[in-house]
């Protein structure tokens, strides 16, 4: 049985994966769909109610009834380095590759669908809220006075981008900023803004739940640092990451999180405060875990690699299939 990991080339955080894959003897098949067609083939029929498929990639062809698992890391979108890209092209092999996968019972790090949903920020927070997880106030407008009245409910703000990454090529990270005491939020009205209430954090805190299993690692904040200082993937510090227990209530919230989203993975990103309260601040469907584990020393790697190959917390063994221990 074969996992099929789906990302781009240049991804560090699939290389400690596939590793570990490898040296348990698990066979790996690893592509992006922006190759197909191309270096990228595929081939499904359905005759006498058998559905029967196959991928080439790499010169390896592997039958799609094979699959033990798909994990969905970081993939390009399919079509998308044809020789004549076109959206139309996009959908067909997107329509193509994603509906074919969809009928292999293969186990999914995370299903398309869910993954889809996951990376709604809106959706996030409803669900940490029913969750149990605390969020700070928030607000998502397009009206200049409602963000004004919120401002004054809560003077302390922060804004950041509805939706993650700026889409141009290559993508622009847009950071998590404070927002200036005198600002008037006229701009509002041209955009979905979201604001939310500045946590006067102690530390940030980065949790990897991967099925049942759950890692944290905190880096703590330094007590002189900038308030505005905000955004920890741009915030000066020589602090590392360390592992961190997990609050019995949080873990029970973010399993419950992760039932709810249908997620095997996710990268949950915490504010802990002066009172050691963490709040909850997004979940990464698809979030990176190397640097945590560098620093850490974390089995991150190795959780996601025996969910895969099936022996993963959540990860009962099917009939004749053999069991792999990952090192």
């Amino acid at each position: 049985m074969t996992v099929l990991v789906l990302t781009c080339e240049q991804d560090v955080t699939a290389d400690l994966v596939v590793a570990r894959l490898n040296s348990a003897g698990v066979p790996v098949v690893r592509l992006d769909p922006a190759d197909l067609p191309g270096e990228v083939a595929l081939s499904g029929e359905y005759v006498h109610g058998v559905f029967r498929g196959h991928l080439s990639a790499g010169g390896r062809l592997v039958s799609m009834g094979g699959l033990r698992s798909v994990w969905v890391r970081r993939p390009g979108v399919p079509g998308a380095r044809a020789a004549e890209p076109s959206g139309w092209l996009a959908e067909e092999a997107s329509q193509a590759f994603y509906g074919m996968l969809r009928g292999t019972g293969a186990r999914w790090m995370n299903h398309p669908d869910a993954a889809r949903r996951a990376r709604h920020k809106p959706w996030q927070l409803h669900l940490a809220q029913r969750s149990r997880l605390p969020v700070p106030a928030t607000l998502i407008t397009t009206f200049p006075q409602a963000a004004r009245d919120f401002a004054e409910r809560f003077p302390d703000l922060v804004v950041k981008p509805v939706s993650g990454a700026h889409p141009q090529e290559p993508p622009r990270v847009v950071p998590t900023s404070r927002v200036a005491p005198d600002v008037d939020f006229a701009a509002v009205a041209f955009g979905p803004t979201l604001l939310q209430r500045r946590v006067d954090k102690r530390a940030d805190i980065r949790l990897t739940a991967v099925g049942d299993r759950i890692l944290a690692a905190r880096k703590a904040v330094a007590p002189d640092a900038d308030p505005a200082d905000v955004d920890v993937r741009f915030a000066p510090s020589d602090e590392p990451w360390r592992p961190a227990d997990v609050p019995p209530r949080i873990a029970e919230a973010v399993r419950l999180y992760l039932r709810e989203a249908e997620l095997a993975y996710g990268a949950f990103d915490f504010a802990e405060d002066v009172d050691g309260i963490w709040w909850f601040l997004e979940c990464n469907q698809s979030g990176q875990f190397g640097f945590v584990e560098m620093d850490t020393g974390q089995p991150i790697a190795r959780s996601v690699a025996e969910w895969l190959a099936g022996d993963g917390p959540e990860a009962p063994s099917h009939p004749g299939t053999s069991a792999h221990t990952v090192p």
